[in-house]
């Protein structure tokens, strides 16, 4: 399987349509799953982390006018830029991301604590040299949006578990994700949790390190087979 193709590879879409929302994975044929999303809010559409693909504009109408882009990982810059421009919106930028910015060809905001007036809330994940991460929180809807944290894709996962913490936190993991009580789950690789989700994200964290070596086993055993 394919850790990433380009655009020119792209031949299908899935789709993950939910109340208040859309998420998709522009090229399932990847091994990294990466998901994007979209959330209807009272200013607009707001687009997560996007990937880009033909017919992304006609799907994103559906939902209402486009107010904004954001990007939740340092290294999730994407299709953010290509996206927001065609929109004549801005890509929104958490605050403490460094080298980010500078990257985008598109009109920057920097934002700090809500997301425009979307009801999404910014919160720190993971902030250091490495690695720069942010969540979004709606606590009217419950929905928690994590781009990399946590993750759906198979390498996140071990046994016949739906959501697992990412490979290299899988020793320290994220346990500020726990100060959140999430009906619905939307990750940046994988398809979202739209059912028992505090109950899956409460199992991801407390199992993290105890099923981390399972998870690298698989992990080294997909890569001698491949």
């Amino acid at each position: 399987m394919t850790l990433k193709v380009s655009d020119e590879e792209s031949e299908e879409q899935e789709i993950d349509r939910f109340e208040g929302g859309v998420s998709w994975i522009a090229y399932p044929e990847e091994t990294m799953q990466r998901a994007s999303h979209a959330v209807e809010t009272p200013e607009g559409v707001w687009v997560i982390d996007p990937v880009d693909f033909e017919g992304l504009d006609e799907l994103l109408a559906e939902y209402g006018d486009v107010a904004g882009v954001t990007v939740l990982l340092d290294r999730h810059k994407r299709d953010a830029a290509a996206v927001a421009n065609r929109h004549d919106v801005s890509v929104w930028v958490p605050d403490y991301f460094s080298g980010v910015a500078a990257d985008l060809a598109a009109t920057v905001e920097r934002f700090d604590r809500e997301l425009g007036s979307s009801g999404f809330f910014l919160h720190k994940v993971v902030d250091n040299s490495f690695w720069q991460e942010g969540l979004l929180y709606n606590p009217d809807s419950r929905i928690l949006i994590v781009p990399e944290s946590l993750g759906t894709a198979e390498y996140f996962r071990t046994d016949d578990r739906k959501l697992g913490v990412h490979p290299m936190l899988r020793l320290l993991p994220p346990t500020v994700l726990l100060n959140f009580e999430p009906d619905r789950i939307l990750v940046g690789h994988g398809t979202g949790i739209h059912r028992h989700a505090l109950e899956l994200l409460e199992d991801a964290i407390s199992g993290s390190r105890a099923r981390a070596p399972r998870l690298y086993a698989k992990t080294f055993r997909n890569i001698v087979s491949d």
